[in-house]
């Protein structure tokens, strides 16, 4: 989960070529500097018989803010960010979703800047104070989000944001259809967006559509309590591939599907089955979603990166340093963790002025009194632990809330020697994977949720714990401190080759093998391509 500034530093394609034996060329390769005049005229540059991506979420992958220099936007930050924006970049490819503020704001200039900074047309669905209240904080964030990470105690089922959740899902199908080309493949990211394809079928869209589960999929009893099951199972199976992180989250989608959707059938094995609906076949599989591990580790590796390393670790006092970098948001297990923290120190007298715990809390969902609530909750432990165990020259953690940019949090990926990644439950979680590429030195350990997605990939070589037991936590984080070099590094190559293996477009070849029969080489590669102008008022 790169945190800032990712969107426009991503190569297409890894240096010794695409995955899967797919061969293309290396995009950073003698491309030419862009001329963004006559930008305008450059969309007949695409053939629009081509196949084109067309990404659809919730949110633009930047952010637009106001300031005192009136409108600007900078990249977003996530994991959907990191995944898709390496494949859509000068391939001609869109992105459609919300762009985070009122409908009143001009966005032509704002996005005709970014799409050329980014590489793709950023396209923008205009949402309501009210939309984003219902649809957005309401039904997406306070009953779907905490339901699908089994907290089921916290999720609210209000009626009328479900009435806005279909609205505002039909208002994307209608932006969607109208932008769209025959040879698109529609590709809808996430929670926020289930019954879109059921929206776009209804409008007569008949081009391939995909759709991706970025969080877990709950397992059937937790699944039953939300009051509009059958209406999602029903849209989920308009789309002609279901994708989940996880075989478990796919395992559990088929459960529910044979439960609640009458004669659906299941057949195949393997990574993708199908199912029959309708008359028709869907196609559901598990796709493990990754990074561009190339690039994360030659950029870790760089004379900058390394320096700051250095600089960190010595401002340290070049103490085994423990990493944890999270948004704030209450399914990442961070109170669990301190308190684990809290107990190693307290049962382990040696790791006391020997180990520093760095935690980056990622501001998150800040008006939302929960997320306040979480705050406070961090701010009081981290205040009382540091005030038990302060000694002169050793604070035992050190606390930020805020973001990192990409060279800031690659410095402390690669100074840390532990990383801590415990959700209470995670779709994939990127961290892990980034924390593991950027330790180009293989000397980092990595102690991982078993209740992550990425634990199935990784479990073999981290030491996996359960989130919720803290004394297991804290013994994990002493077995990580007396570690053996060179048991480390044993373990820490295999990681990342792992991860090297199955980067971000094993990912993407893999979804489009199964949806489409195509791979990421097919879809046609522009090094100098510039993004078009909007034309007109076509929102």
């Amino acid at each position: 989960m790169v945190l800032t500034d990712m969107t426009t530093r991503w190569t297409l394609t890894p240096p010794g070529g695409a995955t899967n034996g797919a061969t293309t060329q290396n995009p950073r390769e003698h491309a030419p500097e862009r001329n963004t005049a006559g930008a305008r005229n450059l969309e007949t540059r695409v053939d629009r018989d081509a196949l084109r991506f067309v990404a659809v979420s919730n949110r633009l992958p930047v952010v637009v803010e106001h300031g005192e220099e009136g409108w600007t936007t900078h990249p977003g930050s996530g994991g959907l960010v990191t995944a898709l924006a390496p494949v859509l970049r000068n391939r001609g490819g869109l992105w459609i979703g919300w762009a985070g503020v009122s409908d009143e704001v001009d966005l032509h200039p704002l996005l005709d800047q970014a799409s050329r900074e980014a590489g793709y047309r950023l396209h923008p669905v205009r949402l309501t104070p009210e939309e984003v209240r219902l649809f957005y904080r309401g039904i997406s964030n306070e009953a779907l989000w905490p339901l699908f990470h089994d907290l089921f105690t916290r999720a609210k089922f209000a009626p009328e944001g479900w009435r806005a959740y279909l609205e505002v899902n039909r208002k994307f199908a209608r932006v969607v259809a109208r932008r769209g080309r025959s040879a698109d493949y529609i590709w809808v990211h996430d929670y926020h967006l289930m019954t879109l394809g059921r929206e776009l079928r209804a409008l007569g869209v008949e081009q391939r559509i995909g759709f991706f589960l970025h969080i877990p999929f709950p397992a059937l009893d937790i699944f039953l309590k939300l009051p509009w099951r059958a209406q999602i199972l029903h849209a989920l199976l308009d789309y002609d591939l279901v994708g989940f992180q996880t075989a478990r989250d796919r395992r559990n989608f088929l459960d529910c599907a044979r439960m609640v959707v009458p004669n659906v059938r299941a057949r195949g094995q393997g990574a993708v089955v199908s199912l029959s609906y309708a008359g028709r076949d869907v196609r559901v599989g598990a796709f493990p979603i990754s990074i561009d591990y190339d690039e994360f580790a030659r950029q870790a590796a760089g004379p900058s990166v390394s320096a700051r390393t250095l600089r960190l670790r010595e401002e340290l006092g070049g103490r085994t340093i423990i990493l944890g970098v999270d948004r704030l948001d209450y399914t990442k297990g961070i109170p669990e963790r301190l308190e684990a923290f809290r107990l190693a120190l307290s049962r382990y007298p040696e790791l006391r002025c020997n180990v520093t715990y760095v935690q980056v809390a990622v501001p998150s969902r800040q008006t939302v009194p929960e997320y306040q609530a979480l705050r406070a909750e961090v701010d009081r432990l981290v205040g009382e632990i540091n005030g038990q165990f302060t000694q002169i020259g050793w604070v035992p953690i050190h606390y930020f809330f805020r973001s990192f940019d990409r060279e800031e949090l690659l410095a402390y990926y690669r100074a840390a020697d532990i990383a801590l990644v415990t959700p209470l439950k995670d779709g994939m979680n990127l961290v892990a994977k980034e924390y593991c590429a950027a330790h180009v030195d293989n000397m980092g350990t990595l102690i991982l949720s078993e209740f992550a997605g990425a634990a199935a990939q990784l479990h073999r070589w981290a030491l996996t714990v359960n989130p919720f037991d803290v004394e297991g936590m804290a013994e994990a984080i002493h077995s990580a401190y007396h570690m053996a070099p060179a048991e480390r590094q044993r373990r820490m190559k295999r990681l990342r080759e792992s991860i090297r293996r199955n980067n971000i477009f094993r990912w993407v070849d893999d979804v489009l093998e199964a949806s489409v029969a195509k791979r990421l080489v097919d879809f046609p590669y522009e090094p100098d391509y510039i993004p078009p102008l909007e034309v007109g008022n076509d929102f």
